[in-house]
């Protein structure tokens, strides 16, 4: 693909260098080639722009480089730009329509014909599977359940029933979409007795599940995961939770029941959500922190309990001296007594 073909793909403008660059694929700094183009998105980086072997570079509006054997594309966002380059350079392959013949499929099904079913997949009765499905070996899909078109389902992934996944959503391997959510009841013996679980799960369109995550249902009605949202690996999201358009939950998150994650909220590794709790839009929740109350929107939060970003530094940093301050006090009151 030539630089200028890229540069429109990728609105990017070309800083310096041949529009009629030939240019092949996308890689790090590291380990570029000449044909090949890679990106400066973090600062820390910049020293190793003097020893890439890149053909070209996308680089931020504004970014100096020093060197003149190496084309420039401009972007507003590098990261972004070299993002979509590499998505040009590695489309999604097509399907190739077939059904393993060890796949065992329930007569009610309506299973488009364009669809790939591997081996050993199940799928139950009065399930709807759209038009460009992948469904993976070992994936079982409850009776009831519904897959939208261009959907992917990974290797080892249990869809349980009534559930539904919208179109083009991806669920990565040996994750469960619907399992029973944790709901109990003591009675008079003070024995848990378990609260049925008929509700269902819905993802929308665009969503993305990692591995080995696991979407509860709810006791009634239903988990929505809407439009966009992208949950990591090892992710535990409880019944009745709500997760808005394009939230983006990172590894080893949980999330308990009834909790609300609004629009564009980012929950880093580790973060813990209690029950019931509204986190609000563009909220930012950093790793290892978790909350007990509802999050403002666009608040940025931080540690257990969790509190504002800045003041969470502050005291990370006082942190840090209290031996030396207590090393202080102490001198301090040997000092008042002396004077007593």
């Amino acid at each position: 693909m030539k630089l200028s073909e890229l540069a429109e793909k990728t609105f990017s403008t070309i800083g310096q260098g041949s529009a009629d660059l030939e240019i092949t694929s996308a890689a790090g700094l590291d380990m570029a080639g000449g044909r090949d183009i890679t990106f400066l998105a973090n600062p820390k980086y910049t020293p190793q722009i003097m020893t890439t072997k890149a053909g070209a570079i996308f680089l931020n509006e504004g970014a100096a480089i020093d060197r003149d054997d190496i084309a420039v594309l401009r972007a507003k966002d590098a990261y972004l730009a070299y993002t979509r380059a590499l998505r040009e350079f590695n489309p999604p392959r097509g399907i190739e329509a077939f059904v393993h013949p060890t796949a065992v499929i329930d007569d009610s099904a309506d299973v488009a014909l364009d669809t790939e079913i591997y081996a050993n997949v199940v799928i139950g009765k009065n399930c709807v599977i759209g038009r460009g499905v992948t469904i993976y070996p070992n994936a079982t899909i409850y009776d009831g359940a519904r897959i939208g078109p261009n959907s992917v389902i990974h290797s080892g992934v249990s869809i349980r029933e009534n559930c539904e996944i919208g179109a083009n959503c991806i669920v990565h391997n040996n994750s469960t979409i619907g399992s029973d959510g944790f709901g109990y009841a003591k009675d008079e013996r003070a024995r848990w007795v378990k609260i049925p679980q008929v509700g269902r799960v819905v993802l929308e369109d665009d969503v993305e599940i990692g591995a080995n995550t696991a979407i509860d249902c709810a006791s009634v009605g239903e988990t929505r995961i809407k439009r966009g949202a992208k949950i990591d690996n090892l992710v535990q999201i409880g019944h009745s939770c709500t997760v808005d358009e394009d939230a983006l939950i990172c590894s080893q998150t949980g999330l308990a029941g009834s909790s609300v994650i609004g629009k564009r909220v980012i929950l880093a590794g580790q973060v813990g959500i209690a029950g019931h709790l509204k986190v609000g839009d563009d909220a930012v929740l950093t790793a290892k922190s978790a909350t007990s109350h509802d999050v403002e929107p666009g608040k940025v939060i931080s540690g257990v309990p969790g509190f504002d970003n800045r003041d969470w530094l502050r005291s990370t940093a006082a942190y840090r001296k209290l031996g030396e301050m207590a090393q202080r006090l102490r001198a301090v009151e040997k000092k008042v007594r002396e004077m007593e």
